[in-house]
């Protein structure tokens, strides 16, 4: 698990002492649950084991004084939450769009178990990444790469949402504030919220990302960035438009 840290520093120019007191400290532990790396251990766990095992990290939380949990919810165009929008995350049973046997909801547990121990619970979403190599099950029919495979890139061995179609900000966007409005979260965080690394082919050369259709649609519509900047202002509009 990772610790993400946030401390008061005295403001420039006074002394420590003369600081204006912070009411608390923002100290987060980060779960990760895409390739099962923090939870859950493993999939196709049973419901008690799951819990168990959330449970477990959350009184770790409180043993370390740490205030805030940050849990992925989101990692690749799935969810580790009931959702009408995306399918059910592989990484909680093994299978792409089966839910937890016996049924339960992992975010609703996740926020009433934290609240219980004093702990903030953050919802943490891939904006873009569509299918992480890690995945082994099926995808399954309503998954977006599925319904809409028109919105989704393979781009060395993931599967991406193309940042430049509004048809991908406006799906992540309405999976970021579905769960706002149905959930008790406490914060919202975003992961690779731009376009991928790049890859490279077996002699080293970069390939690019495949956007050449949206490209040549906002130029079509009169566009005049560069490509580069282009892309960079598709990632500005996209968390402008969340912000709003």
């Amino acid at each position: 698990m990772l610790l993400l840290v946030a401390l008061a520093l005295p403001v420039s120019g006074r002394s420590q002492e003369e600081a204006p007191q912070v009411p608390r400290e923002f100290r987060a532990m980060w779960v990760a649950t895409v390739s099962n790396i923090d939870w859950p251990s493993k999939p196709g766990l049973s419901t008690w084991q799951q819990q168990a095992e959330l449970i477990a990290i959350l009184d770790k939380a409180v043993e370390l004084h740490m205030n805030a949990i940050v849990l992925q919810v989101r990692p690749a165009t799935d969810a580790l939450y009931s959702s009408k929008l995306e399918p059910w995350s592989e990484y909680l049973t093994g299978q792409m769009g089966r839910p937890p046997e016996p049924y339960y909801d992992p975010l609703a547990f996740a926020v009433e178990e934290a609240h219980k121990r004093g702990l903030e619970l953050h919802a943490w979403f891939n904006p873009y990444r569509a299918h992480h190599p890690s995945a082994k099950s099926e995808i399954s029919q309503d998954h977006l790469s599925v319904k809409r495979p028109d919105m989704v890139r393979s781009y060395g061995k993931h599967l991406w949402l193309d940042p430049g179609d509004t048809a991908v900000v406006r799906h992540s966007i309405a999976v970021l504030t579905d769960v706002v409005k149905r959930y008790d979260v406490d914060g919202i965080h975003l992961d690779d919220y731009f376009y991928p690394y790049k890859e490279r082919d077996a002699s080293g050369a970069i390939i690019d990302f495949p956007d050449t259709i949206t490209w040549k649609r906002y130029l079509t519509s009169g566009g005049k960035l560069s490509r580069d900047d282009w892309r960079r202002e598709n990632v500005n509009h996209f968390v402008r438009d969340l912000y709003k």
